[in-house]
C-alpha cells in the first residue's frame, strides 16, 4: 500500500491544513485580560491608610464592604452586613453579617474580623489619611458573637453608614493585616471581594484575577462571578499618553482623558465614551487666610470674582463640564447650593482699591505700602489642576497682580507647602457621597483646613450638622454653612469634576458605584 495515502498520513495533512489557516485564531481556553489605564499612581495604595480616589478603582473589587450605596438612589443595600439597627440616641450601631463569607486567604469573615480592621484603621501609628476620620467620633467595635457587630461612637454621628460603604472601611484579613503591617500591606492585600489581589508594582502595574469561589456579591451587582479572569492596571500619568494608549491598543479602556482627545476618539466606530459626573468637592483652590495679602476678606473676594470660569471651562473641557456652583459639585447636592457670588456686585478692580491695593505707578503691578501685590499659588499635579492654574494666574495677572505659580510634585510635597505655609492659594478635593466632607476641610480642626479659617458659627454648624439625624435639618446646616463659605470667600471653586471615560467597544456592561470613580469590574464584558 502507497504509505502517502495512508488514512493516518491524510488525517495528519488535515490537522496540519487546520493549523495553518487557523494561524492568529483565538484559542477558546486563552485567559481573557482587560487592560485597565489609570492616571495617578498613588503614593502608597492601603485604601484604609492612603486616601487617593484612583486605588479605589482595582481596589473596590478586592474588598466586600459592610454595606454598599446605590448609585441611582442613594439608599444603602446589604453587603456582607444583612441587616443593620441604629440605637434611638444613635450611639450603636448593631449589624447582622453572613455566614457564608471567606477571605481570599481562606480566613472566615465574622464580627472578629471586622473588629480587627476597625482597630487596624483607628490605630494611631498607623496615620490614616482618610478612613479614620470617616469613622467620626467612633469609640470602639465589638463582637457580640460570631456574626454580630457593633460600632460605638461617643456622639452621634449621621455619615458613618456612608463611610462604611466605600471602599476605605472594606473588609480586609486580619491574618494579612497582622502578619504584613502598615508598611507592607500594600503589597499583600486580601479582601473577599470578587477579584484577588496578585500584584503591585509602584509605578507600574496593579494585577488581580478572578476569585472563582465569590458568591455573596450584593445587589448593585449583575453578575454573581466575574467574567473577565485577568485584569492588568497600568499608570498614564501625562495626559498626553492616554488617548495615544488607547490607539496602540495598550489599554481597553482609561479615564480623565481630555475632552479634545474623548471626542476625537468617540468618533470612530472602534470606541465608545461613558462621562461620569463624580460626586464630592469641584477642582478648587483654598485661599489661605492667614497670610497677608489673602488674609483679607476684600481682596480673597476680587480673586474669586476676578476669574472668569466659564472662559476656563470653556477653553479646557468645552460642553463636558459643569462651572462649579460652591464647595460642593451639583452632581449629589445641588439642593444645597446657592450661585457663588460672594462679592455683592462689586467688580474686583474696586474690591481690590477698596483693600488699599492701587497702581500707583501704572507698572501693571498693584501696590500697598510700598509693596507689590503678589500671590502664591500652588497646584496639585493630578487631574486638570495644573492647566486651570494657569489660567487661573492669567485672570489675576490681569487684575493687576504677579503670581507665582508652582506645581507640586506629589500629594507628599503638596502637604509640605501647605504645612509651611507660605502659599496664597493652593488646590486640593476630596470626593464622596455625604456633605460631611466639608467639615474636614472648614471646621477649625479640619484635617485639611487648609484656608486656616477658624470660626466657631462656622464649626457650630458643621459639627450639628454630622450628628443631626434629621435630614431636613442636617440639609439647613450645611445650606447655612456653605453660605457662611461663600461670604467669607474661603475657596475658589471652578469644575464639577466628570470623569470622561473612553473605552473599546469590545468592552460593554460599564457601570459605577455611587462614588462615581470606581466601576464594577465583576460586571465588565469583553468581546474576543
Amino acid at each position: 500500500m502507497n504509505s502517502r495515502f495512508s488514512p493516518f498520513r491524510a488525517a495528519f495533512l488535515v490537522l496540519i491544513i487546520s493549523g495553518l489557516l487557523c494561524t492568529g485564531c483565538q484559542s477558546t481556553n486563552q485567559t481573557s485580560i482587560l487592560r485597565y489605564g489609570l492616571t495617578l499612581s498613588p503614593s502608597g495604595l492601603d485604601p484604609h491608610i492612603n486616601a487617593s480616589a484612583e486605588l479605589g478603582i482595582p481596589l473596590h473589587s478586592v474588598y466586600d464592604t459592610l454595606i454598599v450605596r446605590h448609585g441611582d438612589t442613594g439608599e444603602f443595600l446589604p453587603s456582607l452586613a444583612l441587616a443593620w439597627h441604629i440605637s434611638a440616641d444613635g450611639l450603636v450601631y448593631t449589624f447582622n453579617l453572613r455566614q457564608d463569607v471567606h477571605f481570599h486567604d481562606g480566613t472566615p469573615f465574622n464580627a472578629h474580623a471586622a473588629v480587627a480592621n476597625f482597630e487596624y484603621v483607628v490605630n494611631p501609628e498607623h496615620h490614616s489619611q482618610k478612613a479614620a476620620a470617616m469613622l467620626g467620633p467612633y469609640q470602639k467595635a465589638e463582637a457580640v458573637d460570631d456574626y454580630s457587630l457593633q460600632i460605638h461612637l461617643n456622639e452621634p454621628f449621621s455619615p458613618l453608614l456612608d463611610s462604611l460603604s466605600q471602599v476605605y472601611l472594606g473588609m480586609a484579613s486580619p491574618i494579612a493585616l497582622e502578619q504584613w503591617g502598615p508598611g507592607e500591606y500594600q503589597f499583600h492585600q486580601v479582601g473577599t471581594g470578587p477579584y484577588r489581589f496578585i500584584e503591585y508594582i509602584p509605578n507600574d502595574h496593579i494585577t488581580l484575577e478572578r476569585f472563582a469561589d465569590y458568591a455573596w456579591g450584593p445587589a448593585v451587582y449583575q453578575n454573581e462571578t466575574a467574567k473577565i479572569e485577568r485584569i492588568e492596571f497600568q499608570f498614564y500619568e501625562d495626559l498626553a499618553t492616554r488617548a495615544l494608549a488607547l490607539e496602540r491598543g495598550e489599554v481597553d479602556i482609561i479615564g480623565e482623558i481630555s475632552p479634545q482627545d474623548a471626542l476625537r476618539l468617540s468618533s470612530h466606530e472602534e470606541f465608545g465614551l461613558f462621562a461620569v459626573p463624580i460626586p464630592g468637592q469641584p477642582l478648587e483652590f483654598f485661599f489661605n487666610t492667614e497670610l497677608a495679602p489673602t488674609d483679607d476678606l476684600l481682596v480673597r473676594q476680587a480673586l474669586v470674582t476676578g476669574v472668569d470660569r466659564t472662559r476656563i471651562i470653556q477653553t479646557l473641557f468645552g460642553d463636558l463640564s459643569p462651572v462649579s456652583k460652591g464647595p460642593l459639585s451639583a452632581q449629589s447636592f445641588e439642593s444645597l447650593l446657592q450661585e457663588d457670588n460672594p462679592s455683592d456686585g462689586n467688580s474686583p478692580i474696586e474690591l481690590l482699591e477698596r483693600s488699599g491695593w492701587v497702581d500707583t505707578d501704572d507698572d501693571g503691578i498693584r501696590e500697598k505700602d510700598q509693596r507689590e501685590l503678589v500671590l502664591n499659588l500652588i497646584s496639585p499635579p493630578w487631574g486638570s489642576n495644573p492647566e486651570v492654574a494657569q489660567l487661573i494666574k492669567v485672570d489675576w495677572e490681569s487684575l493687576g497682580v504677579i503670581v507665582n505659580l508652582e506645581v507640586a510634585s506629589s500629594f507628599g510635597t503638596l502637604k509640605q507647602i501647605e504645612t509651611e505655609g507660605q502659599y496664597h492659594a493652593i488646590g486640593l478635593n476630596f470626593f464622596g457621597t455625604d456633605p460631611d466632607l466639608l467639615r474636614s476641610f472648614f471646621a477649625s480642626d479640619g484635617v485639611y483646613n487648609w484656608s486656616k479659617y477658624h470660626s466657631t458659627d462656622l464649626d457650630y454648624l458643621l459639627i450639628n450638622a454630622a450628628s443631626e439625624t434629621d435630614m431636613s435639618m442636617r440639609n439647613t446646616f450645611y445650606r447655612q454653612a456653605i453660605a457662611h463659605i461663600s461670604e467669607q470667600a474661603l475657596v475658589l471653586p471652578i469644575r464639577d469634576y466628570v470623569n470622561l471615560i473612553v473605552h473599546k467597544n469590545t468592552l460593554s456592561n460599564l457601570h459605577f458605584s455611587a462614588q462615581g470613580w470606581f466601576p464594577y469590574l465583576i460586571d465588565l464584558e469583553l468581546e474576543s
